[in-house]
């Protein structure tokens, strides 16, 4: 049995990924952001261990590292947030939310966790977006936040190989969650969740990363839908 640290269980990827830990057996520990949010993992992951923090508040995130027991075999940073604007728009606490929730809380939390990833040789891995890779119209702020995490996951992993810790960055293109569906409300576009990949395929790629022989690593792979069928 292996544990592991997960953040956005309540919806999405995070969601579908928990649940799939959770029915092979593997220990969780999961990240909340107020008492609602304990309640529906409490119901829906009995046996996981659920922790308070509220990632738009970075701070929070001191010193939970000490509410850990024994080693963890990854840390999955998985919640995020979007809002989309063009820069002659943009709100300040839009900004610093997205940055806050994408990039400065998993920094936190990375730093908090890596002695019990050291002490099991265990896997930091990175949910970004294919927006980390590039940005569009509108996209600043989320985009630039991914970017971030990006240079985070980059420089984690040239820190962290000298104590076997593994980094990945997995990039999924459009997935059908409630984000997604958000973000085409933004967008004033009807939102067909069978256009886009299910959050189900990008926890197969991330299960995939976390099942790799030790002598092996992804340090990032892309997810993209599959050719539309004629």
């Amino acid at each position: 049995m292996r544990t592991h640290v997960l953040t956005g269980a309540t919806s999405g990827i995070g969601a579908a990924l928990a649940r799939a830990l959770a029915e092979r057996g593997d220990r969780l520990v999961l990240l909340a952001r107020g008492d609602e949010a304990v309640a529906a993992l409490t119901a829906d992951f009995p046996q996981a261990q659920v922790l308070v923090a509220d990632l738009a508040d970075p701070g929070t995130l001191n010193g939970l590292g000490r509410q850990v027991d024994g080693p963890v075999d990854s840390l999955l940073h998985v919640a995020g947030v979007v809002e989309l604007s063009p820069v002659s728009r943009l709100r300040l606490h839009d900004w610093e939310e997205q940055l806050a929730v994408n990039l400065t809380s998993p920094a936190v939390l990375t730093r908090e966790l890596l002695p019990h990833l050291r002490a099991s040789r265990g896997i930091a891995v990175f949910v970004n977006s294919s927006a980390g890779l590039s940005a569009s119209a509108g996209w600043s702020s989320y985009a630039a936040s991914k970017f971030g995490l990006r240079a985070l996951a980059d420089a984690l992993r040239a820190e962290e190989s000298e104590h076997g810790v593994r980094v990945t960055t997995v990039y999924p293109s459009r997935t059908a969650t409630p984000m997604q569906e958000k973000v085409h409300e933004q967008e004033g576009s009807a939102y067909d969740a069978s256009r886009w990949l299910r959050a189900e395929t990008v926890v197969s790629t991330v299960l995939h990363v976390l099942d790799l022989p030790g002598d092996a690593t992804i340090p990032d792979v892309t997810v993209r839908p599959a050719p539309a069928r004629a």
